[in-house]
């Protein structure tokens, strides 16, 4: 076993006056439809099924007992910086796996809605899907690294109901063919940046400010890491690898952050090698423009990004669909059957350091496509919506 001592000192640096601001500007003028959509669902939110896994009794990481165990963000970050210890770490990152496995289902449906791949908004979304996938292996990574066990099987989450953790309340993740309302309530809402100027102590946690404290702990309790069980995997356009050194952690938990979830960088840094981050990404779908930079402002007045053409898959209900004819409940059946096989063995990956077992599962991940696709071209009865998977383990 390959172990090291981790130790990381010093700070982030501050974002600049001016990078704030022009950010601030920036959030202000594009992030302003998806705000108001938000906030007028909010309400009704409260009533579906969480996504979240169950609470834990007294500390965020009580009777842990060296295993990974969720609890809210809200209550893990309001735990004395002296209290986040290798316990608290694991309960964080299992966490963090919850929120990022939470977003692959819907990014799925939203892409797999689309008829026509080969448009810029399909290669958006594409993309944002393979970074959800590296970001849930870099997560179970880390988590083996400080001697925790991924637990992805029992985190999968149900629909429609509020992000794992108790960030972004308010916002509704649901199931559904590609729409504008859709990129905006969920995929938007999923991804808003922080936003530091706007934000006060009494608001609740976003996912930005988790994983910065996450990486804080990290520094502050230099755990060792372990490289037994760690995974290596091309996973989309990027690479899965061990995480070794502080500098490893360090790297990994802020490409997560500048892909999409909570990015503190300006728009100019979240646009580095034309891969908008993934808030500006689902934007760029949503107002129909390229994001772009004139006079120190950035708006949507690039080049266009037409809304494309898709299969009109129905929201999904809580529960699931009711009464299905019996073609539609076969294809159901194998795709909960499939998405059961890659949760299994994603587990089963990690549990073991089975490079086999995740190749496995990104196998089946593939072969999820076709049954979800015959299923958005399936009418409901009595209206010209369709019907699409559900992602519920057997």
């Amino acid at each position: 076993m390959r172990e090291v001592a981790m130790s990381m000192e010093g700070e982030d640096p501050g974002e600049s006056a001016t990078a704030r601001l022009r950010r601030r500007h920036f959030l202000a003028a594009t992030g302003a439809a998806a705000a108001t959509s938000v906030t007028a669902a909010g309400p009704a939110h409260a009533a579906g099924p969480s996504l979240a896994g169950p609470s834990l009794a007294g500390s965020p990481f009580d009777g842990l007992s060296g295993a990974p165990h969720p609890g809210t963000v809200a209550r893990l970050l309001a735990v004395p910086e002296s209290g986040r210890g290798l316990d608290w770490l694991k309960a964080s990152l299992q966490v963090a796996l919850e929120l990022e496995l939470s977003t692959i289902p819907p990014y799925l449906c939203g892409w797999w809605s689309i008829t026509d791949r080969g448009g810029e908004a399909a290669r958006l979304i594409r993309r944002i899907v393979g970074n959800e996938m590296y970001h849930l292996g870099v997560v179970c990574n880390l988590l083996v690294a400080v001697g925790g066990r991924p637990r992805i099987r029992d985190s999968a989450p149900a629909y429609p109901g509020p992000l794992p953790g108790g960030v972004r309340p308010g916002v509704n993740v649901y199931l559904s063919g590609l729409t504008r309302s859709f990129v905006c309530d969920v995929m938007m809402a999923i991804e808003a940046p922080e936003e530091p100027l706007t934000r006060s102590a009494d608001d609740p946690p976003s996912v930005g400010a988790f994983y910065g404290d996450l990486l804080n702990a990290f520094r502050a309790t230099a755990p060792v890491l372990s490289a037994r069980g760690q995974l290596s995997e091309h996973i989309g356009a990027d690479l899965l690898r061990p995480v070794l050194t502080p500098s490893d952690v360090e790297r990994s938990l802020e490409i997560i952050r500048e892909q999409g979830e909570g990015t503190d960088s300006s728009p100019d840094d979240a646009l580095q090698d034309d891969h908008p981050a993934h808030y500006y990404a689902f934007a760029e779908i949503y107002h129909g423009r390229r994001l772009r930079e004139t006079g120190g402002q950035w708006d949507f007045t690039g080049t266009p990004v037409p809304f494309p053409d898709t299969r009109p898959m129905a929201r999904v209900p809580a529960g699931g669909w009711v009464r299905p004819p019996t073609p539609v409940r076969r294809l159901l059946n194998d795709f909960d059957i499939t998405y059961t096989a890659v949760l299994e063995n994603l587990d089963a990956a990690w549990a073991r350091g089975d490079r086999r077992a995740l190749k496995t599962a990104v196998s089946a991940m593939h072969r999820l496509e076709s049954p979800a696709v015959e299923l958005m071209e399936i009418p409901i009865s009595g209206g010209r919506e369709t019907y699409g998977p559900q992602f519920r383990p057997v």
